[in-house]
């Protein structure tokens, strides 16, 4: 079917509009996002979404070149999709800051009493009051908030390497500090 009459369609309102864009030019968009996401099930996603856009674009927008326009929709999406996903990639640094801490805090899986919460929380304040203040500020800024080591190295002018051994020394502390409070999981 001709770009015009789809338009035309869109702007009818008519529903049929979205099965004639999907015929002519559901594989071009699909290609788009595929290369981008490299993923079938997010690329059919985006192809959906690039739908919707439309359909809410169209009108007040009449575009010269629906290929061109449906392109830059799908793009666009793909490109926000691809972003959530590599953010959300940053949140393996959570699983990693996590194991981090298992050397002194194995996961207790929620079956830890009130009474060893409340020493928990006090051995850590007691912990964290006693540490000097810049290994204080380190261990706060990686443990929560999260802070990745690359981060943390620029922030301190300190090189990875030496934000990670200072970590893992400031984690044995801990640990030691845990056992002499009689805290032991």
């Amino acid at each position: 079917m001709d770009d015009d009459k789809i338009v035309a369609m869109y702007f009818e309102r008519n529903e049929e509009a979205i099965r004639e864009t999907d015929l002519k030019y559901g594989k071009y968009c699909f290609y788009i996002a595929q290369n981008i996401l490299c993923q079938r099930e997010d690329s059919k996603e985006c192809v959906s979404d690039t739908y919707v856009r439309a359909w809410n674009a169209i009108p007040p927008h009449r575009p010269s070149r629906l290929g061109a326009f449906l392109g830059r929709i799908t793009r666009n999406l793909a490109l926000d999709r691809y972003a959530y996903h590599k953010a959300e990639k940053r949140l393996d640094n959570t699983s990693l800051v996590y194991e981090e801490l298992s050397e002194c805090i194995p996961d207790a899986n929620g079956r830890m009493s009130v009474e060893d919460e409340v020493a928990l929380k006090m051995a850590v304040d007691s912990f964290l009051a006693g540490l000097e203040r810049q290994k204080r500020i380190l261990f706060l800024r990686r443990y929560w908030y999260l802070s990745p080591i690359k981060e943390l190295a620029r922030d301190f002018s300190m090189s990875e390497s030496n934000v990670k051994i200072t970590l893992h020394r400031i984690r044995m502390q801990f640990k030691e500090h845990l056992e002499q409070q009689g805290i032991e999981f």
